[in-house]
């Protein structure tokens, strides 16, 4: 019995020394190769100015299919030019999304679209759809014209309504304008005031979104 007791002190007595090894190492290890976790701060923006850029380059389908080729396809406002339609939804939304970011730095909202595929009648008042959007947001300085975040390329595609849901959702007002303005918004609102910025939804589309003028989901 004494030799077992002999043998477990021994053991615990060399578990110690060895704890107070490895102790002693990491108290003495150099700082800069102490593990960290930084963490970027949130940005502090308040909207100066904006530019919005829909290149010609975009092909635009007038095509009434499910799925119709081309860059931009939009139907939500009277047959007209696109390229503009498009390039007013994106100032509206950097307006109302920009416009609730109270930082203290002032900056300049620069975006190009490299992408507004909505969805067609023939599909809107059938099956639905997803509200494909991409393009490149740009916060600069409004002085010296310095990047103070991005070029980032955005992926925004939006659930569309479809069939009765669509109808019912424009009887209360819920067109395609006023939800894509809304969720761009909000995309652009993130961007300015968030570490992160827009981060996309599992899966790359955003089902339904909050309005900034509502609290209720839509």
């Amino acid at each position: 019995m004494k030799h077992v007791r002999l043998i477990a002190a021994m053991v615990l007595g060399l578990s110690a020394a060895a704890c107070g090894s490895v102790d002693t190492a990491t108290r003495n290890a150099p700082y800069e190769n102490a593990p960290t976790q930084a963490v970027a701060p949130a940005p502090s923006f308040q909207l100066a100015g904006m530019s919005v850029s829909v290149p010609t380059s975009l092909k635009v389908s007038e095509s009434n299919r499910y799925y119709p080729g081309g860059d931009i396809v939009w139907r939500g406002d009277a047959y007209g030019n696109r390229y503009e339609q498009v390039k007013a939804i994106f100032e509206d939304s950097i307006a109302l999304g920009g416009g609730l970011a109270e930082g203290e730095i002032p900056v300049n909202v620069f975006i190009e679209v490299t992408r507004f595929h909505a969805l067609t009648e023939k599909t809107r008042y059938s099956v639905g759809g997803v509200h494909s959007i991409e393009f490149t947001m740009t916060i600069t300085d409004p002085l010296t014209g310095v990047v103070l975040r991005g070029p980032k390329e955005i992926k925004a595609s939006l659930v569309g309504y479809g069939g009765e849901k669509a109808l019912q959702a424009e009887a209360r007002g819920l067109t395609q304008k006023y939800r894509i303005t809304q969720h761009l918004a909000r995309v652009v609102l993130d961007e300015m005031t968030k570490s992160q910025g827009f981060v996309a939804p599992k899966g790359g589309v955003t089902a339904s979104i909050v309005p900034l003028t509502s609290a209720r989901p839509i």
